[in-house]
């Protein structure tokens, strides 16, 4: 049998440690990294290496790494690890490691592009959100057939080049877009469980998208406005009120195309609160010159909204706030 071919497209803190951790504990199988800069120099140099918090060992892996994705061919799987906003302009270069059989493992948060592809239960099986895929780059280059969802529970952070450090307790859940439950999917599900994740399978992977958006979509551009931790906003009545408002109209959108909730705002603060003093992706963002994840997380649920009909005054102005930010930041 030949070796399993495999492709971290994005190797930065997500991906890197994803990729560190499957070539630790994967035999017969080629893990190759798409990455850039002085990370992609010191992985070629030295490998990866990734500190799990409070462990005192390292797991380190070496891995074929390029910024060139046409170097290394057909793949048997790629794993995403970019936001939804850095997706299309990626399109042409994942779509040269595909081949007949390839599957493409995307870990996202917020509304992923192919949100509608196979969906039972909206009523809008099929349909696409520009947005999110302008010119269909990804929907053609791509697919959505080879697509199998993620969603993703793990702080991770490159604190120098070629080294990630990530929280304990990582969870993984995967989804078929058609909520079948393939042997594709076992087996993405199972190699990630190898290189230590908890891992779950769903028939329901919309139901995650939503879970977790509903969290990001709130926390995330509040954070960016006020510049204050998870703990500050859980901590201020007033802000609180803020993020409680924005949970609500998510679960509103979510439902009214058939997600379903196991959680309510209240209950998602407290499971949060715990997690302290931390930075959300969009203020790190903000702060470092990048640009933040406005799209996914915020303009295509808003986009949602009005495809159903749905009214979501406190969304639309955090929208037009976190639009003004960028512009002022740029």
């Amino acid at each position: 049998m030949r070796d399993r071919k495999i492709c971290i497209f994005g190797a930065g803190a997500l991906g890197g440690a994803l990729a560190a951790r499957l070539g630790a504990s994967l035999r017969n199988t080629s893990i190759s990294v798409i990455a850039r800069g002085e990370h992609l120099a010191e992985i070629q140099e030295n490998g990866l290496r990734v500190w799990e918090n409070g462990k005192r060992d390292s797991v380190t892996a070496r891995v074929r790494a390029t910024d060139n994705p046409a170097e290394l061919g057909e793949q048997d799987i790629v794993f995403t690890a970019l936001k939804g906003h850095q997706l299309p302009d990626a399109a042409p270069g994942i779509a040269t490691l595909l081949g007949a059989g390839s599957r493409v493992v995307m870990i996202q948060n917020g509304i992923p592009w192919w949100y509608f592809y196979g969906d039972p239960s909206s009523g809008h099986e099929g349909e696409r959100i520009p947005l999110l895929d302008p010119g269909n780059v990804l929907w053609d280059l791509i697919g959505p057939e080879r697509v199998i969802g993620c969603v993703i529970y793990q702080g991770a952070e490159v604190v120098a080049p070629g080294e990630i450090h990530i929280t304990p307790n990582g969870r993984c859940i995967f989804g078929e877009p058609s909520g079948a439950l393939t042997p594709d999917l076992d087996s993405v599900a199972a190699m990630v469980e190898l290189g230590g994740w908890r891992v779950e399978r769903t028939a329901r992977i919309r139901n995650e998208v939503w879970r977790k958006l509903m969290g990001n979509a709130a926390f995330n551009p509040i954070s960016a406005l006020t510049r204050a931790t998870l703990a500050d906003m859980i901590d201020d009545p007033n802000v609180a009120a803020i993020v409680r408002s924005l949970m609500d109209e998510i679960r509103a959108v979510g439902t009214a195309l058939g997600a379903e909730f196991d959680i309510l705002p209240d209950q998602r603060m407290a499971l949060s609160r715990p997690m302290g003093a931390i930075k959300t992706s969009m203020l790190q963002d903000l702060e470092r010159g990048r640009k933040m994840e406005i799209a996914p997380l915020l303009e295509a649920p808003a986009y949602l909204a009005r495809l159903t009909g749905m009214a979501t005054p406190t969304l639309d102005m955090i929208v037009a706030l976190v639009n003004r930010l960028e512009l002022s930041a740029a």
